[in-house]
């Protein structure tokens, strides 16, 4: 057999083990379950959006990618789609409320539209980011 069909073959093999290995173990990955996920942090709503308003290259280094629990009260709850999203407004801004912006889990998004506006709450959830305007938090969960 020739040099170069042994080369051929050999890439093959090893290409078809990296394509399983990167299935198995990246893509078929088991996800992250936040509602039952330890927070990293927690803190009241107004101070995530201090943190990020104030130096946000500080705030996204230190909560980007981590579970937060936060509390204060809700200003008003939203309606996209399926989407349930929380808004703890601070200050308003060009395109409306600026603050911290909770989607919720399905599971537990009716428990929120039930919750009274004025009154303290706590949620629980992933944070990605700041978009300039709002925190983002999703897959939100109420703690009891």
């Amino acid at each position: 057999m020739k040099n170069w069909i042994k080369i051929l073959v050999g890439v093959i093999i090893f290409g078809a083990i990296g394509a399983y290995a990167g299935y198995t173990f990246v893509y078929n990955k088991a996800h992250t379950d936040f509602e039952i996920a330890n927070a990293d942090f927690s803190m009241t709503a107004r101070q995530l959006f201090d943190d990020f308003r104030n130096n946000t290259e500080t705030a996204g280094a230190k909560y980007n990618g981590k579970v937060i629990e936060i509390s204060g009260t809700i200003n008003s709850v939203e309606k996209a789609d399926s989407l349930i999203i929380a808004v703890f407004a601070f200050e308003q801004g060009m395109f409306g409320a600026e603050g911290v912006r909770v989607s919720m889990l399905p599971n537990h998004a009716e428990s929120l539209q039930k919750h009274p506006l004025a009154t303290p709450v706590k949620l629980k959830g992933f944070c990605p980011g700041y978009n300039g305007t709002d925190v983002i938090i999703e897959s939100g969960s109420l703690v009891k």
